[in-house]
């Protein structure tokens, strides 16, 4: 029996490399530290990391201690240097020195707690220590900050970073921007000899008084713009492709799909994609998002889980043949707006039904 049609899903490393180069020459003078959280953003990290890494990467970001084991062991015996977002959790000391993970301190429990571990183990542990400096998130109030800088509740714990994040960066104009960086040049006067870092993806395009000594990118790695737009710079990395499975005709004012709120403007032919958003096309992509089929942008009539229904008009194009619904001429950014969501979304609900594959130098599967 002949397979079932399937969704593919590609993954350019090429267009990773092309991306973290960009991004560093943007950043000139700091180190770019990539954000491989979330499985890569849902790319997989294993493969991204390794790729980053023979670009130069030698500092990377995840959120869950089980996300760093996972990359330490992609990357082992390689010595890069693996920071945990989430922190110092309780009974996590063992695990991170076992994988030679560096926490980011969030608060004072966090702090406290990595210090008794230090203290225990008889070791200087590396950390990072994170400021909120307006966004009202993850991190120490800059009260808490300036206190714990002249306290003794640092023993035996070795701040390498101190770090915060904007709120405000993919807005280069908003005030809060400035608001942040005067609140986290206060906090890195506090740990003058730990480096610093405040610009993520969108912060790293916004000068040089945001770079400071590290910056940390992630959706624009894989080709999300720094302003949530399309960015000329920026390469496209994930290509969600997926077959014609039947070719419709379907007469103007006629309804399509469930419920009766949309309807053909026009009598018109439509591809019925084997693709839905059990695949990760986000439904509400149906109010403005388009496909890339027959060399032109065609509007998404509905998403369902299994199928998405590309309006054709006269395209000639047959059962088989391949629509892309992201990538690069389907563009994540335009994506996430006609879903009312962002590029990071778009990515992260990208399902494991696609058949992946990985295009580029060292392609290899997930580990």
């Amino acid at each position: 029996m002949a397979p079932s049609p399937r969704a593919r899903l590609s993954i350019d490393l090429d267009a990773l490399a092309h991306n973290y180069h960009a991004i560093a020459a943007e950043a000139a003078g700091a180190e770019t530290a990539p954000v491989v959280k979330a499985d890569g953003y849902g790319l997989g990290a294993a493969p991204i990391a390794r790729r980053l890494w023979t670009e130069g990467a030698r500092t990377f970001f995840v959120a869950r201690l089980e996300e760093g084991e996972a990359l330490r062991a992609a990357l082992s015996p390689r010595a890069a240097r693996i920071l945990v977002l989430d922190g110092f959790t309780a009974g996590s000391g063992p695990r991170m020195a076992a994988a030679g993970l560096t926490p980011v301190l969030n608060s004072l429990d966090q702090v406290a707690a990595a210090s008794r571990f230090a203290i225990a183990a008889a070791v200087s542990q590396p950390c990072a220590l994170q400021v909120d400096t307006g966004m009202n998130r993850q991190g120490l109030g800059l009260a808490q900050a300036s206190a714990l800088a002249q306290s003794d509740r640092l023993t035996g714990l070795e701040i390498e970073l101190v770090m915060s994040h904007l709120g405000s960066g993919a807005v280069p104009e908003h005030e809060r921007n400035r608001h942040q960086l005067a609140a986290f040049a206060r906090v890195r006067a506090l740990f003058p000899r730990a480096k610093a870092s405040l610009a993520a993806s969108a912060g790293a395009f916004l000068g040089p008084d945001y770079r400071f000594d590290l910056v940390r990118p992630g959706i624009s790695l894989f080709g999300g713009g720094p302003q949530e737009q399309p960015d000329s710079r920026l390469r496209a990395v994930a290509r969600l492709e997926a077959p014609i499975l039947d070719i419709r005709h379907v007469a103007a004012g006629e309804l399509i799909g469930y419920g009766a709120t949309i309807s053909a403007e026009r009598a018109t032919r439509v591809a019925l994609v084997g693709a839905g958003y059990a695949d990760g096309v986000i439904r509400a992509t149906r109010r403005g998002g388009t496909a890339w089929a027959a060399g032109a942008l065609r509007r998404l009539y509905i998403v369902d889980m299994d199928l998405t229904v590309v309006d054709l008009g006269e395209a000639e194009m047959q059962p088989g043949d391949m629509v892309e619904l992201l990538g690069p001429h389907a563009l994540l950014d335009d994506q996430a707006r006609a879903a009312g969501s962002i590029a990071h979304e778009c990515l992260v609900r990208l399902s494991s039904r696609a058949e992946r594959i990985y295009l580029g130098a060292d392609a290899k599967p997930p580990a």
